[in-house]
């Protein structure tokens, strides 16, 4: 197995293309070709992380946060991120990260964290726009069902739940090409009049490359004419924090200690209580100031995330609870899930869950 062939399983669970456009994710170090000897998974690669992965004989390191999020102009190792770069070379680690793309992925960070709750009629809290694509191509009549077929096999027209449910076929039309075009395989400088059928299907936005590869493969013609769109509707199953209801409201103190104990944190900042049970749960792994309105919108009763500033908790107006637990307490359980996702899909070897603690923030 090499390393390509782990990317590919971490991509089928959360494809990188539906990163933020700020992040930096993917393969940072090493070479995609190489033999895996072993995999170490963290949230965080740090010096220490290397050295124990060096101790496994794991040679990839599978990263939640990127080491890399930046640039980096020189190697000299002046900074603890490029002394990990340094080491992770010398010893032919790979390092790979996928940060936001599990945050939104409908299984990923926020799924995570709703589970710990235990809570029930997962939404996501913020979908993602522009996720969904639409390809329109104009095929032989007697092509048609093969080119159905073959983007159906690489995942196309399949959103969400509903399989198969956005192909479409428009009416019968004669192709208007001209004697230069050359569209045709064999008799090449003829013009083609064969009635043809108009081919629509939608498609997630990761798959883009498959699609073209495949359209090109299965057309009849040498030169295919097509059309890719981007539509509007926003994608219910990838988005960033999802919400959430508790079995049975709870209090707000009742209910932060619960979540204190579920999360496995030392210290909750939060805003006033409420005058009201609790019943609905906003959550959004690592920073997550920016979704004060949508858990709004969303009539959430507390947003329980990280990373939130003075000002942020004023924004709660009385209309929820902003609860802060902690950056790394709510994406710790992260790398436990990835270590399980792993396992089941690679069994000729362990992958292993880092030991190492890297919350670099302490509580007295």
């Amino acid at each position: 197995m090499i390393i390509q062939d782990v990317i590919n399983h971490l991509h089928n669970l959360a494809p990188l293309a539906y990163a933020e456009d700020f992040d930096n994710v993917g393969l940072l170090v090493g070479d995609k070709k190489q033999n895996v000897s072993g995999i170490l998974v963290t949230l965080d690669t740090l010096e220490s992380v290397v050295d124990e992965a060096i101790q496994n004989n794991c040679n990839l390191i599978v990263s939640f946060h990127p080491i890399i999020f930046s640039g980096l102009k020189k190697l000299t190792g002046k900074t603890y991120v490029e002394r990990v770069v340094i080491k992770a070379i010398q010893h032919n680690i790979a390092i790979f990260s996928i940060h936001t793309a599990l945050d939104n992925a409908l299984q990923g960070v926020n799924s995570i964290i709703c589970d710990r709750l235990g809570l029930t009629n997962k939404k996501i809290l913020i979908p993602q726009s522009g996720t969904i694509k639409k390809l329109q191509t104009y095929v032989p009549k007697a092509n048609a069902e093969a080119l159905r077929t073959s983007l159906f096999n690489i995942g196309a027209g399949s959103i969400g739940n509903y399989e198969s449910c956005s192909f479409n076929v428009e009416g019968e039309g004669t192709y208007l090409g001209n004697e230069d075009s050359n569209p045709v395989i064999g008799e090449k400088g003829k013009l083609h009049t064969e009635k043809e059928v108009a081919i629509s299907i939608t498609f997630k936005k990761h798959l883009e490359s498959k699609v073209l590869k495949t359209l090109f493969e299965a057309h009849p013609y040498e030169e295919v004419a097509y059309e890719i769109s981007t539509l509007e509707n926003t994608n219910q199953h990838i988005g960033i924090g999802m919400i959430g209801e508790l079995e049975n409201a709870m209090e707000t103190e009742d209910c932060l200690n619960f979540i204190k104990n579920k999360m496995n944190t030392e210290c909750i900042k939060h805003s006033k209580s409420l005058n009201k049970p609790i019943k609905r749960i906003a959550v959004l792994g690592g920073s997550g100031s920016f979704a004060i309105s949508a858990a709004k919108a969303a009539n959430a009763d507390i947003l329980v995330t990280a990373d939130l500033k003075y000002h942020d908790f004023f924004s709660a107006e009385n209309d929820l609870v902003l609860a802060d637990i902690g950056h790394y307490e709510s994406e710790q359980f992260t790398k436990s899930f990835l270590v399980d996702y792993l396992s089941k899909k690679i069994t000729n070897f362990a992958i292993i869950l880092s030991k190492t603690n890297t919350n670099p923030i302490k509580y007295l």
